[in-house]
């Protein structure tokens, strides 16, 4: 069976000869990886993610939320 290389879309014969599977070469699979690895692709999750994002508290809320709970909160 022939499949399509996600980066390049040359042509890769699926089998266990074809080490860098789906992809035809080390470099197209580190491209891929490179591209993951920044962020420039991710797993979209809910229907609106950047409205999930938004929502996330701040480092500064954080820090004030455990100063709040005191020495005791880790123990």
């Amino acid at each position: 069976m022939n499949v399509v290389c996600p980066m390049c879309k040359k042509e890769v014969e699926w089998s266990p000869a074809s080490a860098f599977r789906p992809f035809c070469s080390k470099q197209c699979q580190l491209i891929d990886l490179g591209e993951w690895a920044n962020e420039e692709k991710a797993i979209p999750s809910g229907a609106n993610k950047d409205q999930e994002t938004s929502a996330l508290p701040s480092i500064e809320d954080i820090d004030a939320m455990l100063a709040e709970k005191g020495d005791d909160f880790f123990q």
